[in-house]
């Protein structure tokens, strides 16, 4: 059968590939798309949205426990974890049902199916009905990533668990080892802790969220450990001697091994791209350390193939991903005035209970930079809106180059700061300096006026601190 011809083909419906083909259709060229399991991806269905899902109920449990400090009663307060998990399948499902409606919309061809590069502009996809031929002026990669296996510390969905094993539980853990505390990590610790489970994490770095500033890891781990996790950093699991029902983790630990027994072990110690089986290498396609080489512009160097999001390299993130999606499409209409997406205006927003999220350099970053910095901070203690939320802990850094006042750097931990996060990362995009932040006017009582206090304390000129 003759194969059919389009402007651009998409493989990969994740935040990426997905708004890639939208932006795409938007500027009048013909897409088609080529997805292997769900519309959405893993960030929709297995990722950044059930767990979003699933930390709420955590949050609100959380909350029923502190009812009394609001005046409030409840009795019996307990949970029902299939409920939970019903709960977050289904604004996942809700979600990617949406997703195929925007492809319906903007008349994009969608094919369930692997796809694989075949030829110059050729792809070849196997679908359950067999084999469809497709032609393309441009393909974008956006095949994303999945959950890096150690050796010995392979998931097997009983005892050690991937995140969508942590998404679908069959049991509640009541001793639960987390290996790695970046954000998956994390967020998982986080919300089996809260309902209850004895909680150890295990991080090889020198402290929890490695990729945060300093002071706001501190911060974060003393709020972690103040909620009954245990935290073990500049650690190894170097082994999991599995049994009926208990797995006995050997964990390196100041040069000793301590052995400890667990019934659950979590791993989330990083992520590896998909880049098998797509055709690449015959393709002259690079690829370094399962990532696809790219240039700023998410270009491969093969002519008309594009990568982006995970697949493309750090940071790991849907909004990135979605972004260079939008990029390329508008590079391959030919618009002109296409910037590339630097990684230090992106933010992080990691979901654990206190939320962390932080954009630009930290403090430790513009001194190797070898940048003179002015530094503010402000509490949560010191804010009206916070104390009757009834959520005084937390803390608001800023960064500020001495000599420019530029805005280096925003990093957070407290509540709601994965939403006010958004104000910085709009003054970095509008290259504003501390002059125009401390002469906006900050709506009162909210969390944001911290923001505004922070930049001040910069400068020696807090007000409420």
């Amino acid at each position: 059968m003759a194969s059919e011809t389009f402007d651009l083909v998409v493989i990969g419906a994740g935040p990426g590939g997905y708004v890639a083909a939208i932006r795409g259709a938007q500027l009048g060229l013909n897409v088609a798309i080529v997805e292997r399991e769900h519309l959405g991806g893993i960030c929709l269905n297995w990722g950044c949205i059930p767990t979003k899902a699933m930390l709420r109920s955590s949050e609100v449990f959380h909350l029923m426990h502190r009812a009394k400090e609001f005046g409030l009663k409840a009795d019996g307060i307990d949970y029902d974890l299939d409920a939970v998990v019903k709960r977050s399948r289904g604004v996942a499902g809700q979600l990617s049902g949406g997703i195929g409606h925007l492809m319906k919309k903007n008349k994009i061809k969608t094919i369930m199916g692997e796809a694989k590069l075949v030829g110059k502009g050729k792809i070849s996809v196997k679908t359950e009905k067999g084999t469809e031929e497709l032609s393309a002026k441009n393909i974008v990669l956006a095949t994303g990533a999945r959950a890096r296996e150690l050796p010995g510390l392979e998931a097997d969905g009983d005892l050690v668990w991937t995140y969508k094993h942590a998404l679908t539980p069959a049991r509640m853990p009541k001793k639960l080892l987390v290996i790695g505390s970046g954000a998956i990590g994390i967020e998982f610790a986080s919300f089996y802790n809260t309902l209850g489970a004895d909680t150890t994490v295990v991080e090889v770095m020198d402290r929890v969220l490695p990729v945060e500033d300093e002071e706001i890891s501190a911060f974060a781990k003393k709020a972690f450990e103040k909620q009954g996790m245990k935290i073990m950093q500049k650690a190894m699991v170097k082994q999991l001697d599995r049994a009926k029902g208990k797995v006995t983790a050997h964990i390196e630990v100041g040069g000793k091994v301590e052995k400890q027994e667990f019934d659950t072990v979590i791993s989330a110690v990083g992520i590896v791209g998909n880049v098998e089986d797509l055709g690449l290498e015959e393709m002259g396609v690079k690829v370094d350390r399962t990532h696809v080489v790219v240039d700023a512009y998410c270009r491969t160097g093969v002519d008309g193939v594009f990568a982006i999001g995970d697949l493309a390299g750090a940071p790991w993130l849907a909004h990135k991903a979605s972004h260079e999606g939008v990029m390329v499409a508008e590079l391959i209409a030919g618009k002109n005035n296409v910037h590339p997406v630097r990684p230090e205006a992106i933010a992080g927003c990691t979901y654990c209970h206190p939320q962390v999220a932080s954009v630009g350099y930290t403090e430790a970053k513009c001194k190797e930079m070898g940048l003179d910095i002015k530094v503010g901070r402000f509490p949560f203690i010191g804010n009206g809106k916070a104390i009757a939320l009834g959520e005084p802990e937390g803390m608001v850094k800023t960064i500020f180059d001495a000599k420019t006042g530029e805005l280096l750097g925003a990093h957070m931990v407290g509540a709601e700061v994965t939403e006010l996060i958004q104000g910085y990362v709009v003054g970095r995009a509008l290259e504003t300096t501390e002059e125009d932040l401390m002469n906006t006017v900050f709506p009162h009582p909210t969390l944001s006026e911290m923001m505004h206090e922070s930049v001040l304390d910069a400068y020696g000129r807090a007000i409420h601190f």
